[in-house]
């Protein structure tokens, strides 16, 4: 038949679909996993609608003043998943998880706050400095030193161009100060005291940095011992107990003081070196003879953390070297022992014996590894007369011993340090 074939009937373009795929995230997903995806979707925008991220890092804020870490991790987190680039939840994410044992997230939380931020912002390098090791740590800690400089340079302004003004505002406790600097810089000489020692002009290197830190805050107590083990290490002995002695008189008169009447204030903490330090303050003391001072610093060590098996056994140990030093001057002068200096030399050798055996014991509750250090503990409790046995009032550690937590105290007695 010689019908007219109909001509073939063209498609419409189809209209374009701008609507986001709310799928395209969780193919392959098991029924389970979507079914989590969108509730978190779901509870992101309902957080976005209830909260602003600002009052959602305030809480953060909050929850980070009272040691809630948990907590502080979750308000951070839903500010993230609203603005996902913010700074300020960022830097906070990272200390959060870095305070949860989460090395690796923190790191991550940093690093992304470098890439969108590299020039402002000093806290995120002194962290990534902390966890690497070597010319790494010391490449971030000094990206992070000329953040510090340049944000002390816009404080110098702001406060000229304020000079004028009929009241100043209150210094802001979380601007960056000359002490940060410092404590940067000492940081760095730090790594070159250990990780680069080896390396070609290390030592010259480790005191510029130390001498650096000491042009931004000259009675640093942190600078000032760093000094002190450097000269040490040079085997400039005099001088390190110079800087030592300076160090310690900053802050443990004070301290103790402060302990005698139950103060508080912010302003002696706030001048205490950090506890790492002062075991390190401990160990120089004890190979500049220093018993008394060595004594005073490892009894508020164990007042404030009884846990530390390095602080039981530096504490027998200095109770140790003051009944050798006895010992070796009654042998100088060559004279009969008074009653007094008997009951001293008991003392000192039941304390040395009490310390001892409770470095041993929490070592092995705590499952230390050390070596060298329970050796010597060994090698000592065997010239003292071996481990002392737990008697009624006797403190010596329990074996069942558990170390206590923060909000509960030992019922035991420390036992008392000799001078």
């Amino acid at each position: 038949m010689g019908g007219q074939a109909k001509g073939k009937k063209k498609s419409k373009p189809k209209k374009k679909d701008n609507r986001p795929n709310r799928e395209s995230g969780i193919v392959g997903l098991t029924p389970q996993q979507r079914m989590k995806v969108r509730m978190h979707e779901k509870a992101k925008k309902k957080t976005a609608e209830k909260y602003s991220v600002q009052q959602l890092l305030e809480k953060t804020e909050e929850c980070m003043d009272t040691f809630d870490f948990e907590m502080a991790g979750l308000f951070c987190q839903r500010a993230l998943d609203v603005e996902s680039d913010n700074l300020q939840a960022l830097d906070m994410l990272g200390h959060i998880c870095s305070e949860l044992g989460n090395t690796q997230k923190a790191k991550e939380a940093f690093l992304r706050a470098v890439e969108l931020s590299p020039d402002e912002g000093h806290s995120k390098y002194m962290y990534l400095g902390q966890i690497h090791t070597g010319q790494e740590a010391v490449d971030y800690y000094m990206k992070g030193i000329q953040a510090l400089l340049s944000a002390l340079d816009k404080q110098a302004q702001t406060t000229q161009a304020q000079a004028g003004a009929a009241a100043s505002p209150d210094k802001d406790p979380q601007l960056p100060t000359a002490k940060d600097v410092c404590i940067a810089y000492c940081s760095i000489a730090e790594i070159y005291l250990a990780d680069l020692c080896m390396e070609e002009g290390a030592a010259d290197k480790c005191k510029e940095f130390i001498e650096r830190a000491l042009q931004y805050h000259y009675d640093n107590p942190e600078a000032l011992q760093l000094m002190a083990s450097y000269l040490f290490s040079t085997e400039r002995n005099e001088e390190g107990k110079e800087y030592l002695l300076k160090s310690v008189g900053l802050w443990l008169p004070a301290q103790k003081q402060s302990a005698a009447s139950s103060s508080t204030e912010d302003d002696v903490q706030s001048e205490v070196p950090p506890y790492e330090s002062r075991i390190t303050t401990a160990k120089l003391l004890l190979e500049c003879e220093e018993y008394e001072m060595a004594v005073d610093v490892l009894e508020d060590l164990l007042e404030e953390d009884d846990e530390v098996v390095q602080v039981w056994y530096l504490s027998g140990w200095v109770c140790y070297l003051q009944l050798e030093k006895a010992k070796e001057q009654q042998e100088r002068e060559r004279r009969e022992l008074t009653e007094e200096e008997t009951e001293e030399w008991k003392a000192l050798k039941e304390a040395a014996r009490t310390y001892l055996t409770n470095a041993k014991k929490l070592y092995s509750k705590l499952r230390c590894d050390d070596q060298p250090m329970l050796e010597h503990v060994e090698q000592l409790l065997g010239e003292l007369g071996g481990e002392m046995e737990g008697e009624e009032g006797d403190p010596v550690l329990d074996d069942d011993y558990e170390p206590c937590s923060d909000e509960e105290e030992d019922d035991e007695a420390d036992a008392p340090m000799e001078h």
